[in-house]
């Protein structure tokens, strides 16, 4: 799109159909590998698959405190032959008529195949007896019924959390393959802007989308590198994306992005070497104008100056982008079930990304503002409107979409 031109709406692409054609055209990839140990993994991205190299448990084990019996004997009095230990085999094995005391997580000696759990026991010195006949294989967890030898439990390309460590731990993996980090570079641009320790004259704002862009970033498992801010000329948004690519797997840029005289990105990026530009302008609301595109294979995202925008622009279309570059290819989004307490206002042919409260009885739109740096502040998260439906009615169902859906 050259300058002086202005978006054609006909011919704008639906986010999916956008970020579609990008990765088609630029399929980023992650940039390598490293080995780290557990206690580092948390938040990256597996590279390899992790499988059971045996079964977990390894042994029949109960779950509940009790007595390990066998349920042929049914309510016939037990005599109680020695006490199981946590951490411990067995001492022997059980014969008919006998019993063992047993803790919950203690493993089922041979011969025993179910547990008589204490509140269903009678007990009298050296026997024991069943208020009711147990069943086979009452109270135990099976051997093997975890994880069995050979089961890939964790695939590659999904992030760490809490039980991912906890499954690892388990296999013995004390050191993980992840993919390496990518750094994105950060560029904000615009005359109009300010460190957030200055004080603005008129006409000045706080440089404040950096920042929120780059939390973002960080959540999608990113590492941050700051560049300083391009003035609204075209030589120096070209000279900061220039650097970013020499010094970064990514660039991504706020402002400057749309089709005004002093929106530079565009041209800047196309003057750097193919592919350039895939994407410019987007059949959304707000964002309308991002722009998708590339050096090399080195994405360059140009993020639209509003923050409401810059942000949920990031959030709801970029991401796939990033997470590409990061590995992770089994992305789980934190959302919430509704209803709708109020109308959600669209666009009959367009997708809106309307910023939202939960409150009793369900969700309810807030005025969108792409201007307000406070509104995603304010807000639980956002609705999707369209494009097939350009409003939700109250007390229709509805899906609210955490910003920052990482973990």
């Amino acid at each position: 799109m050259r300058p002086g031109e202005t978006f054609e709406a006909e011919l704008l692409l639906s986010p999916d159909e956008a970020v579609a054609a990008y990765l088609a055209a630029v399929r980023p990839r992650p940039t390598g590998t490293e080995r780290v140990t557990l206690a580092a993994a948390f938040g990256r991205i597996l590279a390899e698959d992790a499988s059971a190299d045996a079964a977990y448990p390894a042994d029949d084990r109960s779950t509940m405190d009790g007595f390990a019996v066998r349920s042929a004997d049914g309510t016939a009095p037990r005599r109680i032959v020695g006490t199981i230990r946590m951490g411990s085999a067995p001492p022997r094995g059980l014969e008919a008529g006998e019993a063992m005391r047993i803790p919950t997580g203690g493993v089922l000696p041979a011969g025993a195949d179910a547990v008589l759990p204490v509140e269903d026991a009678d007990e009298e010195g050296d026997l024991v007896r069943a208020s009711e006949a147990p069943a086979p294989r009452a109270y135990l967890t099976p051997r093997g019924d975890d994880m069995a030898p050979g089961d890939v439990v964790l695939r590659a390309g999904r992030r760490i959390g809490a039980p991912e460590l906890s499954v690892l731990a388990t296999l013995g993996q004390a050191e993980v393959t992840v993919f390496r980090r990518p750094r994105i570079a950060v560029v904000s641009t615009g005359d109009e802007l300010i460190d957030p320790a200055a004080q603005p004259g008129v006409g000045q704002i706080r440089d404040s989308n950096r920042w929120a862009i780059a939390g973002g970033l960080a959540g999608l498992g990113c590492e941050i590198l700051h560049l300083a801010r391009a003035a609204d000329e075209l030589e120096t948004v070209a000279a900061r994306i220039t650097e970013g690519l020499e010094r970064a797997d990514a660039v991504v840029l706020t402002g400057g992005s749309s089709v005004g005289a002093r929106d530079h990105v565009p041209a800047a990026i196309d003057r750097l070497g193919p592919p350039g530009v895939v994407v410019h302008g987007i059949k959304v609301k707000p964002g309308k104008p991002t722009v998708l595109a590339a050096v090399g294979t080195r994405p360059v995202i140009g993020l639209p100056g509003n923050p409401t925008s810059a942000l949920t622009i990031l959030d709801a279309i970029a991401s796939p982008v990033i997470r590409a570059l990061t590995g992770e290819s089994a992305a789980r989004r934190s959302t919430v079930a509704a209803v709708a307490t109020a109308a959600f206002p669209g666009r009959a042919g367009w997708t809106w990304y309307v910023p939202a409260v939960l409150e009793a009885g369900g969700a309810r739109p807030l005025a969108l503002r792409s201007s307000h740096t406070s509104l995603l502040a304010r807000a639980d998260g956002y609705v999707v409107v369209g494009p097939e439906k350009s409003r939700i009615e109250p007390g229709e169902p509805l899906e609210l979409i955490r910003y920052g859906g990482g973990t």
